[in-house]
């Protein structure tokens, strides 16, 4: 049995108001429930009730696409406690299926969006168009299908009415803020603007195609990069073709062995971090379903629906302070600080403790020595800086960041979410030491990009 995404507000609205409803009236049931029972009874209730309204979340952000559905990716990616320690793989898995496994949309129903965007019948675009959907994304989903001209191409289609659906997951963002703050504290307003912003921009599949091709030949001929040129001829506002490329998803890599993982953990840290302070220019949405191990051994990178340009200014202000961390200039770090706008001038902040809410959130490119990144580090450090007033560093508003340095530092924490999945290990401040101070690369595989660009320059 198929379904259309609800794209309705009320009808996307209900959705959420059943789950938030739900979880308040489970929670005074099982408060009312636990009177006059043992404590072993009682920690027992109170479990099952937060798994629960936990598998309600997954359940219904799984089925909304969209906005809730890039939330139930960055859930997937960042280990943020919601269910006790036994259960949090199992949950874990449940939201791996928002990243991975493709809904259940008709065929018929996707196959509209292709002729009607292309302005002909599929089979004069295409030789051979495969049915069934081989991934999911949260705007639509991936087939393989072959040219005419013989190349074997990835078509990503989006679900119908997905455009209206995105905007009215935003406005109900909006009105469940209390909620959504209660069991995601995360989801602060700055985090909703901003993914309101970038989702806007993901919508448009041929500015993506456009985009992609530019990376695609910025990176042309690479040692471990590899990303698909896209066929702007085919592509159009809902519908975007690339090259197919073959490879092991992200499962199969966490089965490797630990010095494979931590090769690929290097290429994934290079791409979405190292690009940003080398190109002023990086893919904003890290996630283990948008890239892949090809038989060559280089990384697949498969997603540029959010992709941005930085200033170069805004670039060098983030270098800037991870320098002063590092070397311990708290002064110098709390005076580009307040000179930024992150704290207040009259907040009570220390340059201390500057450094120490610098060290919390990007400790793991700072610290010279081998780390191995778990999902408890990367979720830690994550919440540490968008809600640190739930911590130490109350003094410093995780709104008070600036526009143009959130959807750098969500790209950041994605990452080392993504490598805390990957339980990659390595010296990331040796690799970092690069782009942080211009230094000559420390590892071979920074080398190898070092041959790779001279020639380019």
């Amino acid at each position: 049995m198929t379904r259309r995404v609800p794209t309705s507000r009320l009808a996307r609205g209900s959705k959420l108001g059943a789950v938030a409803a739900s979880s308040i009236l489970r929670s005074q049931q099982t408060r009312m429930a636990m009177l006059g029972r043992s404590d072993e009874v009682r920690a027992r209730m109170a479990e099952e009730s937060t798994i629960r309204a936990a598998e309600q979340l997954v359940t219904v952000l799984g089925g909304m696409k969209g906005v809730a559905m890039k939330l139930g990716q960055m859930l997937s990616i960042l280990d943020l406690d919601l269910v006790p320690p036994h259960h949090r793989e199992s949950f874990q898995q449940r939201l791996a299926a928002l990243r991975d496994s493709a809904p259940t949309v008709s065929f018929d129903d996707m196959r509209a969006v292709v002729e009607k965007e292309l302005g002909k019948p599929l089979s004069e675009a295409f030789v051979d168009f495969s049915p069934e959907p081989i991934a999911a994304a949260s705007i639509g989903q991936v087939y393989r299908a072959t040219l005419h001209d013989g190349r074997i191409v990835a078509v990503k289609v989006q679900y119908p009415g997905i455009e209206a659906a995105v905007r009215a997951d935003l406005k109900n963002l909006t009105m469940f803020a209390k909620f959504w703050q209660t069991i995601l504290p995360w989801v602060s307003p700055a985090l909703i603007d901003e993914l309101a912003r970038n989702l806007e921009a993901e919508l448009d599949y041929f500015a993506e195609a456009t985009t992609q091709q530019k990376v695609a030949e910025q990176f042309a001929g690479h040692p471990f990069f590899v990303i698909p040129a896209s066929v702007p001829e085919l592509s159009g506002r809902r519908v975007l073709v690339t090259e197919y490329v073959d490879g092991l998803g992200f499962e199969e890599l966490r089965t490797l062995p630990q010095a494979e993982r931590d090769r690929i953990g290097e290429i994934i840290y290079r791409f979405y971090v190292g690009n940003m302070f080398t190109y002023n220019e990086f893919c904003g949405d890290p996630h283990p379903g948008n890239f892949l191990l090809a038989p060559d051994g280089r990384v697949a990178f498969l997603d540029f629906g959010l992709f941005n340009r930085m200033d170069a200014d805004h670039v060098e202000f983030e270098l800037a302070c991870l320098r002063a961390a590092a070397e311990e200039r708290g002064d110098d770090l709390y005076r580009m600080m307040v000179d930024r706008g992150v704290i207040k001038r009259d907040a009570k902040v220390t340059a201390d403790e500057c450094i120490d809410y610098v060290y919390s959130a990007s400790g793991w490119c700072l610290n010279d020595q081998d780390l191995l990144i778990t999902p408890e580090l990367a979720s830690g450090a994550f919440l540490l800086a968008v809600d640190p007033r739930a911590s130490e560093f109350a003094g410093i508003k995780s709104n008070s960041l600036p526009p143009e340095h959130l959807f750098s530092r969500r790209a950041d924490f994605l990452t080392f979410g993504v490598l805390g999945q990957l339980a990659a290990n390595g010296n990331w401040h040796r690799i970092a030491r690069e782009w942080i101070y211009g230094e000559e690369p420390a590892t071979e595989l920074g080398r190898a990009n070092q041959v790779w660009v001279e020639p380019q320059t």
